[in-house]
């Protein structure tokens, strides 16, 4: 019987588990939501799923194997990414930027929303780790078409980061209201933005190969 991402539940649970868990694009996709709404949200949950591709490109073709054999290559691709989370941090806390969740501030526009959002999925190389140990996993050694199979296991793997990002923007963007009228609310959401951005910074900085 043909293999099928979608037959293998332990493939689909464990991709929810790695995609729901809270991370940088789920960050993004919240606050495009609580800033801009739901078609914000949309966007960013878009970008987030884009930032993906070059990391399954990588695996499959092998690079992502070399950038993890390279120390100098991993390290370098790792704390630009770690650079790009100290500056959304400090986005977080301004009341004009990228990241401000605010009530009056100016529309953004949804390739500035997709682009942001693929950055940060793009410059986190825990990906590449996760396309390059976790998803070969799911494929029998004696498989005599590997590569379509790698590209149907990440296809459904980014439909699923699609789907849960998306709900979380959705509902960030209907309780949008209630948080920007409360400064107070509101401050403090900048500040827990800020504090989640450092904090996963500082754990992508621990990542070894």
């Amino acid at each position: 019987m043909p293999f099928t991402s979608l037959s293998n539940p332990e493939f689909l649970i464990t991709s929810l588990i790695v995609v729901a868990s809270p991370g940088t694009g789920a960050l993004v996709t919240l606050a495009a939501g609580l800033s801009s709404g739901a078609r914000a949200a949309i966007h960013a949950a878009l970008g987030c799923t884009i930032g993906i591709v070059p990391h399954m490109l990588a695996a499959i073709t092998g690079l992502a194997a070399l950038l993890h054999a390279s120390a100098l290559a991993f390290d370098a691709v790792k704390y630009v990414g770690v650079v790009y989370l100290l500056y959304m941090a400090w986005m977080s806390l301004k009341e004009r930027g990228p990241l401000a969740v605010e009530a009056d501030g100016p529309p953004r526009s949804a390739r500035e929303v997709v682009t942001h959002a693929a950055l940060v999925n793009l410059l986190n190389p825990k990906l590449s780790i996760f396309f390059l140990a976790f998803l070969p996993q799911f494929i029998a050694r004696d498989e005599p078409h590997p590569t379509p199979l790698m590209v149907e296991l990440s296809l459904v793997f980014m439909a699923m980061t699609f789907a849960v990002f998306a709900i979380y923007g959705v509902f960030a963007a209907a309780m949008r209201d209630r948080v920007l009228t409360r400064p107070r609310v509101l401050r403090w959401m900048r500040r827990g933005f800020a504090a989640a951005f450092v904090g996963l910074g500082m754990k992508l900085a621990l990542v070894q190969r």
